[in-house]
């Protein structure tokens, strides 16, 4: 039992290896970092006039990089997520993978980790937006440390979501396009659509109940620096809903 447990441990591994080298041998991998910390660096320090420059409107806090970066995300994680299964099919690979021990499990799982990796990847150059900010303010130091890091966590989890549904839309069809496509509408749905539609049509406990169902609701809690129990449970379970459909799609589906 301990060598077939080691076993299937080491290949998880070596797909998650695979799927890494997969982005970084193509521009894939290196263009969402650099196109993430462009546009946020543009918006944040370089484009003058609008709200989200923080040297014009004298923030000491990096507030206005959480709310650019889950739309930034929205577009980039399904341009990353878009190729996971159509490639395999195209290359006649996803044959030989579900021969691997671990079976389907390990092939989702992998890809899933992989993407999150890379979001990980393009977060780490941010924190030198952490540094510039408290280098910066006055006095030294004055930044809210626990809402930068919740705001972190938050991000975290919400690109979690994003990337679960990406591999999603990637099993449901084989077309890179469409595939983008059906990521993007679909984050944007959970992003926004459950606070527009709770608006439009409901009130009182009904529109709050709806509105929960969203992930914009449970990101903004967390980007005030309260992680709360419920936001937690709520991105697992969306993280889960969205791997255990992809398995249901991919299961029904004869390669």
């Amino acid at each position: 039992m301990a060598s077939l447990h080691i076993r299937n441990n080491n290949t998880l591994l070596a797909l998650i290896k695979k799927e890494i080298r997969s982005f970084l041998s193509s521009l894939t991998g290196y263009l969402v970092v650099i196109v993430f910390l462009l546009i946020t660096g543009l918006f944040l320090w370089v484009f003058p006039g609008t709200d989200f420059n923080m040297i014009d409107n004298g923030y000491a806090s990096l507030e206005t990089f959480f709310v650019i970066a889950p739309w930034v995300f929205m577009f980039l994680i399904p341009a990353v997520t878009m190729r996971s299964f159509s490639e395999e099919k195209k290359s006649g690979t996803i044959e030989i993978l579900y021969t691997r021990p671990l079976g389907g499990n390990s092939i989702i799982i992998s890809k899933y980790i992989a993407g999150f990796m890379l979001v990980i990847f393009s977060l780490i150059p941010t924190l030198i937006y952490y540094w510039s900010v408290y280098e910066l303010s006055i006095p030294q130091g004055n930044i809210d440390h626990g809402g930068t890091w919740g705001s972190y966590a938050g991000l975290l989890f919400l690109a979690g979501g994003f990337c679960a549904i990406g591999i999603f839309a990637s099993s449901v069809s084989g077309n890179q396009i469409i595939s983008f496509i059906l990521a993007l509408f679909l984050s944007f749905f959970c992003y926004m659509g459950f606070s527009s539609v709770s608006s439009l049509l409901f009130s009182g406990k009904a529109d709050l109940l709806i509105e929960t169902l969203g992930i914009n609701a449970h990101y903004l809690s967390m980007s005030r620096g309260v992680l709360e129990l419920k936001d937690i449970i709520y991105f697992i379970s969306l993280i889960i809903f969205f791997l255990l459909a992809t398995k249901t799609v991919v299961n029904s589906r004869k390669w």
